[in-house]
C-alpha cells in the first residue's frame, strides 16, 4: 500500500491517519523522497525543509498516538509558495532582491495550518514577485508541466501546481491577484480555489496589488480544496482587508447536488476568445452538467469588455507603488519581464486609476444583477491550449496573442470584483488537461464547490495521471 499512498486525497489519508494505519512520518518520508527523485526535472520547489518537516511528523505522530487528533490536517504535508512568510525562513518571492530575506513572523495562513496541525515540506517556486504566468523563473530556473515538461505549468504558483499534479505534496498554498491560482491549476489538472476576496487573511504575504490579492489551495480533489480553505479561512485583525467572519465548514457540506442550481453562460466575453478545440470540450461540459440536473441560462454583462483594462490599470498602478521603492536602487536586480510590468505601472495616470475603480464599481452591479437570476457563471478558465516554455505569444484559432494577457482574460473578472471562483479539470486536449472556471456570487463557495464537485464525480481526466516527469 505504501507505494500508492502518494496518490491518495488528503481526506482518504487523513481518515488513515486518524485510525492510525498509516504514520505523518511515513507520509512526510514518501513526499521527501519523491522532491528528492522528481524536484530536479520539475524545479517545483525553491526551498526543502526536510529535517523540519520529519521533526513536524514526528510531533504530529506522537499526538495522534496520544488520541489528540486535531482534524483533517493533523499530519499531512503540504507546501506553500514563497511568497508566504515563515518566521525564521527565507521567503524569496521568488526573487533576487529578497533571496535573504527572513520574517520574524509566520503569515496568518501559515499559523492556522500549524495549529491543524499540518506539515511543512517547502517552498514553492514561483513566478519573481508572483508578476507572470509561467514561472519562468531567472533566478530560481523554469518550473516544468508534470504532464508535459515543455509546457508551463501556469502562474505565478507553477511551483505549487506542479508539485502537487506530481504528488511531491498533498496540497499547496498558492496566490491569485490575476489568475495565479486557477491558470496552474487549469494548467496542472488541479483544483485551484480563489475565495471571496477578504475571506483569507493576507497578512504576512508579499503584497503585488493589494486590492485584488487572494490566497487558496492548490488539491487533486474538490474536498481536499475545501478542507484547506476551512482551515485558512476567517478573520484576521492584523489585515484590514479581511472579513471579520469565523472560519467556514464547508467540507462537510458539499454534496454536489445541482438540482437547485442554474449555470450562466456569458458568451460575449468568456467564449469569444477561446480555442475551438478548448470550446468544444468545455461545452461538452456544460452538456454533461444539464443531464445531471443543471439549469443553463444564457446571461449578458455589457461592461465585462472592459474589465481587463480595469484589471490592468489597477494591477500595474498598485504593484508599482509596492516596488517604487525598491526600482529607485535594484531595478538591475529584476527578471527583464517584471522589470517591465513594473515599469508599465508608471504610465496609468491617477485619472486612469479612478476611473478603473468605478468602472470596477459598475461591473460589479451588472454581475450583481445577473446573480439574482443564477446561481453561477461558468467558463474556461485558459482560452488557449497550454503554452510552450519560453513562447511570450499564445496561438488561439490560428491567430497570436500575448500569453499574459490570454492567461489572465477569464480569470481576471474574479480578482477584479473579487469574487469566489474555482478551476478544475473538465478534460484533456492534446494530453494536457483543459480547465473550467466556476464562479460564484460574493461568499457563496459552496455553490461553487458543489458544481464543482458534481463535475468530479464524471471523473473528467478518465483517471489519467501526470508521467512526463517520471523518464
Amino acid at each position: 500500500m505504501s507505494k500508492e499512498l502518494h496518490k491518495l486525497s488528503i481526506a482518504q489519508v487523513s481518515k488513515l491517519l486518524k485510525k492510525k494505519d498509516v504514520s505523518p512520518v511515513e507520509l512526510t518520508k514518501i513526499c521527501l523522497d519523491r522532491i528528492e527523485e522528481f524536484n530536479p526535472k520539475l524545479n517545483a520547489f525553491i526551498a526543502v525543509y526536510s529535517d523540519e518537516a520529519m521533526k513536524q511528523a514526528k510531533k504530529a505522530e506522537g499526538e495522534i498516538a496520544r488520541n489528540k487528533y486535531k482534524g483533517k490536517l493533523h499530519g499531512v504535508p503540504l507546501a506553500i509558495k514563497d511568497n508566504i512568510y515563515f518566521a525564521d525562513r527565507v521567503t524569496t518571492m521568488g526573487s533576487k532582491i529578497h533571496k535573504d530575506f527572513v520574517s520574524d513572523f509566520d503569515a496568518t495562513t501559515v499559523v492556522k495550518l500549524r495549529e491543524s496541525g499540518a506539515i511543512f515540506l517547502g517552498k514553492t517556486n514561483m513566478h519573481e514577485y508572483a508578476l507572470g504566468a509561467t514561472t519562468d523563473n531567472p533566478h530560481y530556473g523554469t518550473c516544468r508541466n508534470p504532464w508535459h515538461l515543455g509546457k508551463i505549468p501556469g502562474g505565478s504558483s507553477g511551483g505549487s501546481a506542479a508539485a502537487v499534479s506530481a504528488f511531491l505534496a498533498y496540497g499547496a498554498l498558492g496566490t491569485d491577484t490575476s489568475g495565479s491560482i486557477r491558470v496552474p491549476a487549469a494548467a496542472c489538472g488541479l483544483v485551484g480555489l480563489k475565495a471571496t476576496y477578504g475571506r483569507v487573511s493576507k497578512y504576512g504575504c508579499f503584497p503585488e496589488a493589494w486590492s485584488l490579492d487572494h490566497i487558496g489551495p492548490l488539491t487533486r480533489t474538490v474536498e481536499d480544496a475545501a478542507i484547506i480553505f476551512d482551515a485558512i479561512s476567517g478573520g484576521d485583525k492584523n489585515d484590514p482587508t479581511c472579513l471579520d467572519l469565523k472560519p467556514t465548514k464547508l467540507a462537510k457540506k458539499i454534496d454536489g447536488d445541482l438540482s437547485k442550481l442554474t449555470i450562466g453562460i456569458e458568451e460575449e466575453f468568456f467564449f469569444h476568445f477561446t480555442d475551438a478545440e478548448i470550446e468544444r470540450q468545455v461545452r461538452a461540459t456544460i452538456k454533461t452538467l444539464q443531464k445531471m440536473g443543471a439549469k443553463v441560462k444564457t446571461v449578458k454583462i455589457p461592461s465585462l469588455k472592459d474589465a481587463f483594462w480595469a484589471l490592468t490599470i489597477i494591477d500595474t498602478s498598485e504593484t508599482t507603488s509596492v516596488h517604487q521603492p525598491l526600482m529607485k536602487d535594484r531595478a538591475g536586480d529584476y527578471g527583464t519581464d517584471v522589470r517591465f510590468l513594473i515599469e508599465c505601472g508608471y504610465l496609468p495616470s491617477a485619472v486612469d486609476y479612478l476611473q478603473a475603480l468605478q468602472l470596477r464599481r459598475i461591473i460589479q452591479k451588472e454581475v450583481s444583477d445577473v446573480f439574482e437570476e443564477i446561481d453561477v457563471l461558468l467558463a474556461p478558465t485558459l482560452p488557449s491550449k497550454t503554452p510552450s516554455v519560453g513562447e511570450l505569444t499564445s496561438v488561439i484559432n490560428g491567430k497570436s496573442v500575448d500569453t499574459i494577457e490570454t492567461c489572465m482574460h477569464n480569470v481576471g473578472p474574479g480578482n477584479l470584483l473579487g469574487l469566489p471562483s474555482i478551476s478544475m479539470p473538465c478534460g484533456i486536449v492534446d494530453g494536457i488537461p483543459v480547465g473550467i472556471e466556476i464562479i460564484g456570487a460574493p461568499l457563496q463557495e459552496l455553490n461553487v464547490l458543489n458544481l464543482a464537485q458534481a463535475l468530479e464525480s464524471t471523473n473528467p481526466l478518465g483517471g489519467k495521471i501526470p508521467t512526463a516527469y517520471l523518464t
